[in-house]
C-alpha cells in the first residue's frame, strides 16, 4: 500500500502573503476586492486577512511572501465529481457522434454498466494510478476540495474499492476529498429485472457497511427514467437518515420526475443537474436551502439543448454550484475553469456568480461552507494566487491553464508564479 509521500515535500505557508489582490467576494458575500491585501498564515490556517496597511504589528516580523500583484480567490471546489474509475469510454462518445441518444447506449449495455466492468476488473492500486493525472489536473488549477463519488462498483466489494481509493487520493495529494456513496447509480447486470432487490441490498447491507468503515461522507442516487424511481430514491434516502448521512440528488437531468422537491424534503445538500427543474423544485429547495448544482460539461457533450432555469433559480435564491462532472462517459472533463466558461457562455451566469459556483456555493454543497470557499480567520489555508489583472479573466479565457500558485491545506501545495519568500 502506498504511503502519503507528496504533502511533506511542500513548504509551508506560514507567514505573511503580501502585495495580493484579493478578489471580489474572497472574504465571502458582498465584500469587496482589496487591492493591496495580505493574508497571514499560522500553522495551516488563516490567522488574520485585510488591507496590508493594517497589518498588526504582531504579524510583521514573521516569514514573508511576495506575491506581487497577484490576484487572489478562495481554494476552488469541485463539488461533483466520479473521478475513480476503470477504463474509458470515447467509443460510446463516437457513438452519439453517429447519432445515438444517451437512452439508447445505455440500453446497449454501454453507458455507467460498461464502465462497471472495466471498475470491477480493476484492482485498487490500478484505480488510483488511473484517477492520480486526472485529480493532478484540477489541482493544478486551483482546486483546494474535491467530491468523488462511488457508483461504478455496484456491490459491496467494489463500492469499497472506490471510495478507499478516494481517501487514499486525499491523503496523498494533501487535498480535502469528501466521498459519496452512488450505489444508486445503475442496475448491476446480475440484478436485471429486480431493482427492488437491489436498492434493498443498498440500503440494507452495503450502506451500512460503508459507513461503519468511514468510507461515506454522503449519499447520492441517479433519479432517473433510466435509474431509479422516486420512491426507491426515498428508500435510500431513509436508509441515509437512519445513519445521520447527508443526502444529494443526480435529479431532473433528462425528465422532471420531482426528484428535486423529495430531496429537499430530506434536506438535501444539492441537487445536480437540474435542466428539467420545475418550479416547484425550485421553491422547495429554496426552503431547504439545498445547493443547485449546474453541470455545463455533461450539457455540452450531450449536446443538450434544454437549459437549466438559471434566471428562475436566481430569483428564488437558491445557491448555484458549478462543477466538472468528471466521469468517462458524459462529462470527461479535467478543468474546473473550463467549467467556469461553458456556465457564463452556455447558461448564462455572471462572472460573480460562476466564481461563487466554484468557491463558496461549491464548498455549501458539500457541507463545508464554515471551512472552504472563502478567505477568513480560523480556516485552514487555501487561496490561489493567479497571474491575471481581472477577476473576469478565470471566465474569459479558453483552454488556458494560468501558471498559478496554490496555497492547499496550508502548504504551498504548486507555485506557478515563483513566490518569493524572505525569512524574518
Amino acid at each position: 500500500m502506498r504511503t502519503s509521500l507528496f504533502p511533506v515535500s511542500w513548504p509551508s505557508a506560514d507567514g505573511v502573503w503580501q502585495h495580493l489582490q484579493l478578489a471580489p467576494e474572497a472574504l465571502g458575500a458582498g465584500t469587496p476586492a482589496e487591492p493591496d491585501a495580505a493574508i497571514v498564515v499560522a500553522q495551516g490556517d488563516i490567522a488574520w486577512v485585510g488591507a496590508h496597511a493594517d497589518l498588526p504589528d504582531a504579524y510583521r516580523q514573521l516569514p514573508q511572501h511576495d506575491g506581487r500583484g497577484a490576484l487572489v480567490t478562495p481554494g476552488l471546489v469541485d463539488c461533483h465529481t466520479h473521478l475513480v474509475y476503470g477504463g474509458q469510454r470515447a467509443n460510446e462518445f463516437a457513438m452519439r457522434l453517429a447519432g445515438a441518444s444517451y437512452e439508447e447506449v445505455a440500453r446497449a449495455g454501454g453507458g455507467i454498466v460498461s464502465s462497471v466492468k472495466a471498475t470491477r476488473a480493476a484492482s485498487e492500486d490500478a484505480l488510483f494510478d488511473a484517477a492520480v493525472p486526472r485529480l493532478q489536473a484540477l489541482l493544478a488549477e486551483g482546486v483546494c476540495a474535491i467530491e468523488i463519488k462511488s457508483g461504478y462498483g455496484l456491490s459491496l466489494e467494489h463500492e469499497r474499492k472506490q471510495l478507499r481509493v478516494a481517501r487514499r487520493l486525499g491523503e496523498v495529494f494533501g487535498v480535502t476529498v469528501r466521498t459519496t456513496f452512488l450505489g444508486a447509480h445503475a442496475l448491476p447486470p446480475e440484478y436485471a429485472g429486480r431493482s427492488d432487490d437491489y436498492i434493498r441490498l443498498v440500503c440494507e447491507e452495503m450502506m451500512p457497511a460503508l459507513a461503519a468503515e468511514g468510507l461515506v461522507d454522503a449519499v447520492d442516487v441517479f433519479c432517473e427514467t433510466i435509474g431509479f424511481t422516486l420512491a426507491q430514491t426515498e428508500q435510500v434516502f431513509q436508509a441515509a437518515q437512519a445513519l445521520g448521512l447527508p443526502v444529494k440528488l443526480h435529479a431532473e437531468q433528462l425528465s422532471d420526475m420531482g426528484g428535486s422537491a423529495l430531496a429537499a424534503r430530506f434536506g438535501a445538500l444539492s441537487c445536480d443537474h437540474i435542466e428539467h427543474l420545475s418550479a416547484e423544485g425550485i421553491a422547495a429547495m429554496r426552503q431547504a436551502g439545498t445547493v443547485a448544482v449546474l453541470l455545463p460539461g455533461a450539457f455540452y457533450t450531450l449536446r443538450d439543448t434544454h437549459m437549466p432555469p438559471i434566471a428562475a433559480l436566481r430569483a428564488a435564491g437558491v445557491p448555484m454550484a458549478v462543477s466538472t462532472d468528471h466521469n468517462p462517459g458524459t462529462s470527461p472533463a479535467l478543468s474546473l475553469l473550463l467549467m467556469v466558461n461553458m456556465a457564463c457562455t452556455l447558461f448564462r451566469m455572471t462572472v460573480p456568480e460562476a466564481l461563487a459556483g466554484v468557491t463558496s456555493h461549491a464548498a455549501q454543497a458539500l457541507g463545508l461552507q464554515a471551512t472552504h470557499g472563502r478567505i477568513a480567520v480560523g480556516c485552514p489555508a487555501n487561496f490561489v494566487l493567479w497571474p491575471l489583472g481581472d477577476v473576469a479573466e478565470l471566465a474569459y479565457w479558453l483552454g488556458q491553464r494560468p501558471a498559478c500558485s496554490v496555497v492547499r491545506q496550508g502548504r504551498l501545495a504548486v507555485d506557478g508564479m515563483g513566490v518569493q519568500r524572505r525569512a524574518a
